[in-house]
């Protein structure tokens, strides 16, 4: 099922697959990592002003990981705006996705999260570190593959 945007996408030439709509009725398209940038500055030029989230998640053990950007078309006079829902799917071997920051800023310290937990890195990301785990940390605790370490330790408990 083909939506507004996938039409509009397959009208000028813009390679992605359409993934339905979700509960909500928004579209949701799976867009290659290497095309991700350039489409991204094209769903900001087409009226895709407002990121409005950016999460990540480990598809299955062992399989790929997605970066999912939820973006939003926001107008003047517009009651109800457009809505879409973008998965980039990368390899587990070697996550790699262009950032969308230059594009949305606001994508910041998500993107660095999605890094942090899942080990997604984000080309041309300008501060792409740990943002919630300690720097020394080993492994992307939310793959489904992550084996927790056998210790734990308190500090400045009392």
């Amino acid at each position: 099922m083909q939506g507004c945007l996938s039409a509009w996408l397959v009208k000028h030439g813009l390679i992605h697959r359409s993934l339905g709509f979700d509960y909500q009725g928004i579209e949701t398209l799976q867009i290659k990592p290497e095309d991700w940038h350039s489409i991204a500055v094209i769903l900001y030029v087409y009226g895709y002003n407002y990121l409005r989230s950016q999460c990540a998640y480990d598809v299955a053990p062992g399989g790929l990981l997605s970066s999912v950007y939820h973006l939003t078309r926001i107008e003047y006079g517009v009651d109800q705006p457009e809505e879409v829902c973008i998965k980039v799917f990368a390899p587990r071997r070697n996550p790699r996705i262009p950032s969308a920051f230059w594009v949305w800023k606001s994508v910041d310290f998500q993107e660095r999260e999605s890094y942090d937990m899942l080990g997604i890195s984000y080309d041309n990301h300008p501060r792409l570190k740990r943002i919630l785990m300690p720097e020394s940390w080993i492994g992307w605790p939310l793959r489904k593959d992550y084996i927790a370490p056998n210790f734990y330790e308190i500090q400045d408990a009392h």
